[in-house]
């Protein structure tokens, strides 16, 4: 069973890609995200702020991205973008 993910496609107010997350990122999942995020090119904005659950099979899914990526998540996945060493490859914003 797929736990449930909500992928919106975007741009900010300048024109950079932005991708919003609403749900939770396990591996039942992941495949979405994976072809969210090589579906976009250039500089992308990933917004986790509604994100309440991420595991280490999403946390994987980012890591090749990480030279493009900017996360913004909240106070409840920093810790996990910590540990995983994502918050040295990327810049991340709390919320």
């Amino acid at each position: 069973m797929t736990t449930p993910l909500t992928l919106t496609p975007g741009r900010r107010p300048d024109g950079t890609a932005l991708l919003t997350a609403v749900g939770e990122i396990d591996m039942s999942n992941t495949g979405e995200l994976a072809a969210a995020l090589a579906g976009t090119d250039g500089p992308l904005v990933l917004d986790l702020t509604g994100v309440e659950y991420l595991d280490s099979a999403g946390i994987s899914v980012l890591f090749p991205h990480a030279d493009r990526i900017e996360l913004v998540a909240n106070p409840l996945l920093e810790p996990v973008l910590t540990i995983s060493g994502l918050t040295e490859l990327t810049t991340v914003h709390g919320t």
